[in-house]
């Protein structure tokens, strides 16, 4: 594990919970950091990135980096015939994602990436209502985020407002994943962004009052083409305060669809087909019971070799198109195509984790 900061403490409880996988090495700028990690765990060694990376005993690179070192390091592992799995988004852009690709390809190793929420029970059980047939031809989806901002609660937010940061860096991967694992790849989009301010107060922590500033869009709003002709309208801010608009809302020929937030591994999935009289919620019938952050990674080291993963690094850099697309869109005014193009992957049948055999050391 490369990276020991706040989303590191998810990773390791899932890591600890998991028969399938093994922490053997943990690397951070900040010593102390990977130490504290290491100590608590058995068999785990605290080590630098050179060490970690020149390490036969280590399969897997779980890349867990700020953004702006995702694509860098995630390089570095490759070089050294590591598979890489990482935290999203895959690069800052979509030219270090595809170098990511290709680099893997010639190495002959394979790229992983979050988000996972994505195999819980929460999205593959709207998969499967949506497979099924159950609100009919999908015409419309809406996807809505809304936030006053990451600092009111995150001690160090900058790099939330720098590039590779915003609302739809951060937050988009959930929804544009859930998106496109719902209805298909993307192949146009069209997008305007606005900033409310060039700079946000910490309000929690030992910077507590500190102004830093905003060098991104801070609420961005989209319209994503699918190639099946479905159209998905998106609202990504951290300038509004609350909303009551569902996370993700499907509209077929013969129903609707509320899907519960992607940004969680279950929740409820309610559909109202013509004729009802309220909407019904449907019981988890597909994805890892009881997910936590990792089953990707669980999920990326099972895959048979050949087979692309369900979190695969083609569906991440994907997204990463379409996210920036929406940037560029939004900049430059008009329709930007994209050009990269995944099939939907593959369903996950109702699964409890406890029962997933293998071993991988990570």
């Amino acid at each position: 594990m490369i990276g020991a900061g706040a989303i590191s403490a998810q990773y390791l409880k899932t890591l600890d919970s998991l028969s399938g996988l093994r922490l053997v090495a943990v690397a951070d700028l900040d010593r102390a950091r990977a130490e504290q990690a290491a100590d608590d765990r058995q068999g785990v060694r605290a080590v630098t990135v050179p060490e970690l990376l020149a390490d036969d005993a280590v399969d897997v690179v779980l890349n867990l980096t700020l953004p702006a070192a995702h694509a860098n390091v995630a390089l570095a592992a490759i070089e050294a015939g590591k598979a890489v799995y990482g935290e999203k988004p895959l690069a800052t852009t979509t030219v270090d994602g595809q170098r990511i690709l290709d680099a893997a390809g010639m190495a002959g190793v394979r790229i992983g990436c979050a988000p996972d929420t994505v195999l819980g029970t929460g999205l593959q059980t709207a998969r499967q209502a949506l497979d099924a047939g159950h609100v009919g031809r999908p015409i419309s989806a809406t996807a809505t985020m809304v936030t006053p901002g990451h600092e009111l609660w995150h001690p160090n937010p900058d790099f939330y407002y720098r590039r590779g940061g915003g609302p739809l860096f951060d937050m988009g991967p959930y929804y544009v994943t859930a998106l496109v694992s719902l209805l298909g790849t993307v192949t146009s989009v069209l997008g305007v962004g606005t900033r409310m301010r060039g700079d946000r107060h910490i309000f929690s922590g030992p910077r507590r009052g500190e102004v830093i500033p905003v060098d991104v869009d801070t609420h961005v709003s989209g319209i994503l083409h699918h190639r099946g002709g479905a159209v998905t309208t998106m609202v990504m801010s951290f300038d509004a305060v609350r909303t009551r608009a569902p996370h993700i809302e499907v509209h077929g020929e013969l129903g609707s669809m509320v899907v519960p937030d992607p940004n969680r591994f279950d929740g409820p999935v309610e559909i109202f087909t013509l004729g009802d009289d309220d909407w019904t919620t449907h019981e988890p019938s597909a994805g890892y019971i009881d997910g936590q952050r990792g089953i990707g990674l669980l999920d990326f080291a099972e895959t048979p070799t050949g087979v692309e993963p369900r979190t695969g690094g083609r569906l991440a850099l994907h997204v990463l198109e379409v996210m920036e697309g929406l940037l560029a869109s939004a900049t430059a005014g008009r329709v930007v195509q994209i050009a990269t193009s995944v099939e939907r992957p593959a369903p996950v049948p109702l699964t409890r984790l406890d029962s997933r055999p293998g071993l991988r050391a990570v």
